[in-house]
């Protein structure tokens, strides 16, 4: 019979894996994916070779587990919300994907995939396979839900996903990529998602989405606007060229 390992031990492991995993998103970003060797990241890290290929036999399954890792929402054991509320729904699902976006090293995972891709397009498609679509996965299943309960009305879930994380990723993360000091305060990424809800509401939502005003898109809309932060003041657009 073999010996289930101890609460200590798992702990160990879990400590020396994260650590394995932030050596190596330094490393990658430093010396690039192909110049750096496992046997730099076991140094990096603190761990011996064999502890590391015992938790990843090539640089590719590690690459897999730091892509995995920093797609991993945290509070795990807060579900999707339930369907009925597009509006909380919304921000819900708002707020964790900043939480995700903003978190130290997901920038630095981007930058490693768009620098290397060209001579190892593996590592996009693993970013994406991995990362990216699982969590957009979720997303579009929750407005597909909205829209079997009538708090919504879609077209196409997979769209209307699309639409919504973008409109939080464009202000919240892609101008990292470019501009090396692209910190927006809290009350400005709040804004970001608010707004992004908004616009959900108006093109999606139903007269049940609490307090979502639906409307056919060819039909003006009539009645007082539904107000809200003006981008204009509080979410400054970089000059993209």
């Amino acid at each position: 019979m073999t010996a289930q390992p101890s609460e200590y031990h798992r702990r160990v492991a879990a400590q020396k894996r994260t650590s394995i995993i932030e050596a190596a998103t330094k490393l990658f970003l430093d010396s690039g994916y192909d110049g750096t060797s496992l046997a730099r990241i076991a140094e990096a890290a603190g761990v011996s070779r064999a502890t590391l290929f015992k938790q990843f036999a090539t640089k590719a399954a590690l690459f897999e587990a730091i892509v995995t890792e920093y797609w991993k929402v945290d509070d795990g054991e807060a579900p999707l919300p339930e369907p009925g509320n597009l509006r909380a729904g919304l921000e819900t699902i708002g707020r964790r994907y900043v939480a995700l976006l903003t978190q130290p090293g997901m920038a630095a995972l981007f930058r490693i995939v768009i620098a290397e891709v060209p001579r190892f397009p593996e590592l996009g498609e693993t970013q994406f396979k991995l990362g990216k679509m699982p969590y957009f996965e979720t997303v579009r299943r929750y407005l597909a839900a909205e829209d079997a309960a009538g708090t919504a009305r879609l077209d196409d879930a997979e769209t209307a996903a699309t639409q919504f994380l973008g409109m939080i990723s464009n202000y919240v993360f892609w101008p990292r990529m470019l501009l090396a000091h692209w910190e927006p305060d809290d009350t400005a990424v709040a804004n970001a998602v608010d707004q992004a809800v908004l616009t959900m509401l108006a093109r999606y939502g139903t007269p049940d989405a609490h307090g979502a005003v639906a409307h056919n898109p060819a039909t003006p809309v009539t009645g007082p606007r539904q107000k809200g932060p003006q981008r204009s003041a509080d979410l400054p657009v970089p000059d993209w060229p």
